[in-house]
């Protein structure tokens, strides 16, 4: 039982962040809100065939046992009672679309079966790790079958380096700054970026402030809101607050009172 993982080497690192095995007990909470991220993934149940998420009215939407979890801007919650033996991957931002070929502008906040995106061949690797030996086998499986299912893919080179530029500051800057660095009129930049990350450059940017955010207060018993506003780029608490609800659900407070050991992960129950 645990929790193990593997960094790919190139050139899937390019485009896949880390394949993960999780092996552990049940939680005593029955769900689990999951914060948003710009970053795909792949969930693999190996406890059962079915993979399960929620809206805010906890209305069910019920996928395959393998199952592509696209890139969100908004929360969404998890059934911990399917987080017992499971497996994943996370992708880079913009690490999704070369490797699957689709656009993930079409798919942002979907949550769907990952045959739809790999002709039919994910029923038979979720087969072929309930079949492996051990975590060890099961992670090199999935990576072998990433490393297929990529072929010779590589992420787009101007969004890749605007990603770079976002990431290398993660309060919102100057779209057209950047759109200007990568040789792209504003507009067709927008265009190009929200097909391979799923999102538009300026909610990228917020996002990846929010997710700054949490580790700025991660671990913090209290915070002082407004100067962490201030430290973080946002105009004042009120704006803060206003993002915060936005891409959580939540207040920050609330947040604070509820969060678990994962700072992306909330129980609810």
């Amino acid at each position: 039982m645990g929790f193990t993982t593997l960094l790919p080497a190139a050139p899937l690192s390019s485009m896949v962040e880390m394949i993960w095995d999780w092996d552990m007990p049940a939680t005593p909470h029955r769900l689990e809100r999951m914060l948003p991220s710009a970053k795909a993934q792949l969930t693999i149940n190996l406890a059962e065939d079915e993979t399960r998420v929620y809206d805010d009215a906890l209305a069910c939407q019920r996928q395959a046992g393998a199952a592509f979890d696209a890139p969100s801007n908004r929360s969404f919650i998890i059934d911990t009672a399917e987080q017992v033996a499971v497996m994943g991957v996370v992708f880079r931002a913009g690490g999704a679309a070369p490797l699957f070929r689709e656009r993930m502008d079409l798919l942002v906040n979907a949550h769907v079966d990952l045959d739809a995106l790999a002709s039919g061949s994910a029923r038979t690797l979720r087969r072929r790790l309930l079949e492996a030996a051990d975590a060890a086998a099961r992670l090199r499986i999935v990576h072998a079958w990433l490393l297929h299912k990529g072929g010779a893919a590589s992420p787009h080179v101007v969004i890749a380096h605007a990603l770079r530029a976002f990431d290398a500051c993660p309060q919102v800057q100057r779209i057209d700054a950047i759109a200007a660095d990568c040789q792209l009129s504003p507009r067709r930049f927008g265009e190009l970026f929200r097909e391979q990350v799923g999102m538009s450059p300026k909610r990228y940017a917020r996002l990846q402030r929010f997710h700054h955010l949490l580790g700025q207060v991660q671990g913090s018993a209290s915070v002082d809101w407004a100067a962490v506003a201030i430290d973080c780029g946002f105009h004042d608490q009120p704006h803060l607050v206003h993002e915060f609800r936005a891409f959580s659900g939540l207040t920050p407070t609330a947040y604070l009172a509820q969060r678990g050991p994962h700072r992306h992960h909330v129980p609810l129950d």
